[in-house]
Order: C-alpha cells, then structure tokens, then sequence
C-alpha cells in the first residue's frame, strides 16, 4: 500500500473529518443563511419605503454585492481557521496525529473542506436565497407602480449569479478574482495549524500588519521612484487593464500555492 496517497483512506479520512466538523460546520451553514435572509428582508425593495430605485430606475439590489463579499469572507476565514485547532490541545492532538493516514492526506482532506467545499456550499447558499428573493419580487412588480422614475416599465430583478456570469463586464472582471477565496482559505488554514490558540484573531492581526507594511514599503519605493517626476495623467488602455489583472491573478495563485505548501510542512512538523 502506499504510505504517501491511497484514495480508499483518503475516502475514509475525509468520512472521519466530515463525522467530527460536519455537525459544526451545517450549524454555521444555517447561521449564514439566517444573516442572508434577515439582511435580504431589512433591504429589499419595499412599497413601504421611499426610495426603491437605483440610479437606473430598476429596483435597487445593490446590497447584494457587498454583502456576498463581506460576509463571504467572514464565512471562509473562519472555517479556515477553526479547522486544524485541534493541533493547539495537547490531549486531542495526540489522537489525532495518530490518525492512520499521511500527511499528504490530512493536508488534501484539509484544503479539501477549507478551499472547495466551504466557498461552494456559501455560493450555494447565497443563490438559493438570492433566487427565493428575485422571484418574490418579480411576482410582486406591481406594487411599486406602473412605471419607473426613469421612465419605461419596472425591470424585473436578476439573480446576482445571472448579473455576474451572463453580463460581459462583470464576467470578464471576475475570472481575474478567481483565486482570490482560495487565497484568503489558505492563510487562515496555516494560522489554524501555526497559532495554538485564538487563531482567528491571531491570522487577521498578522494579515493586517503585513499588509500594512507591503503597502508602506510599496508607497515609500514608489514615492523614491517617481520623485522629482511630473504628474501625468494617463487613462490605462483595455490591453493595459488585461495586464494588470493578469498579474494580479498570478499572484494571488502563485501566493495561494505557497500558503498552503508551507501548512504542508508545518502539518509535516507536527506530525514529527
């Protein structure tokens, strides 16, 4: 048999993860889902409000956006920092590190529940309530009048999937994001196995400060290189854009890989 991969104990490992984090993990599930609804229900459009429009005259659902984002990330960190918080305790990390299977295994199983099942169960989760709410008011058009102020008939709201996957704009936009989740996943997935306790809090400071001095470091060599410079200002053309998106999604993909090849070998050390 194998000792680094075999894909009847990688079954089984990820059976055993989903018996212990399962139960947790579909009680936050619905947690999200109450959040979603209960903010679904204070911002929707309402005959009972004054001001249900956008600036385009279509009924205004712009909450959706930040509120995907927002508490997307909110959701995802937290699953990626709680999942290898059992290390921390001495007494249950004993018994799990003598868990029969690899390292690689425990590290996949990991990345498996943190990276893919968490973001798609939440994306899920979004749609069904975004959809259950579109519906509703698309059947209910005629309670906010016949017309809207900008003149033509009320539009009838689309999903925020169909806005993002069938409008060229937001499509082309988002495929640059793409690792992005994954990246956030990852860094709160090594602070769950590098942080023994308060891992949450512990990633998120870390992450700011970091950030934090990326940033100053990068204004202060911008601010040496352009010095003595005039300012001109410059539109960026659409093959600019591209490249700068580019880079930015090689990044944040090369960044990802590197996070999660040092939990690898963090995992590694515990396990030693």
């Amino acid at each position: 048999m194998n000792n680094t991969f075999n894909m009847n104990r990688f079954g089984l490992l990820l059976r055993r993860q989903w018996l212990d984090f399962g139960k947790i993990y579909l009680i936050s599930l619905a947690v999200v889902l109450g959040i979603i609804v209960g903010f679904y229900g204070y911002n929707i459009p309402s005959p009972l409000k004054n001001n249900n429009f956008d600036y385009d005259g279509n009924l205004d659902m712009r909450f959706r956006y930040p509120l995907l984002l927002m508490l997307g990330f909110i959701f995802i960190s937290i699953v990626a920092s709680s999942y290898f918080n059992i290390l921390g305790q001495k007494s249950r990390a004993i018994l799990e590190l003598m868990t029969p299977a690899s390292v690689l295994e425990k590290f996949l199983v990991g990345v498996f529940y943190t990276g893919i099942i968490s973001l798609f169960s939440y994306l899920l989760i979004f749609y069904i309530a975004d959809l259950g709410f579109s519906k509703y008011l698309n059947s209910e058009l005629a309670m906010f009048g016949n017309s809207s102020p900008k003149g033509g008939s009320i539009k009838e709201v689309e999903t925020i999937s169909f806005q993002i996957f069938h409008d060229e704009n937001y499509r082309s936009y988002c495929s640059y994001f793409f690792a992005i989740p994954f990246l956030i996943t990852s860094i709160f997935l090594l602070g769950s196995i590098y942080f023994n306790r308060f891992h949450f809090i512990k990633t998120a400071l870390s992450v700011m400060v970091f950030t934090g001095m990326a940033s100053y470091v990068v204004f202060k060599v911008s601010e040496q290189l352009t010095k003595n410079m005039t300012s001109i200002n410059h539109t960026l053309e659409s093959n600019e854009k591209e490249n700068v998106l580019l880079i930015l999604l090689a990044v944040t993909s090369l960044l990802t890989l590197i996070f999660w090849l040092i939990t690898y070998v963090r995992l590694k050390e515990k396990e030693v």
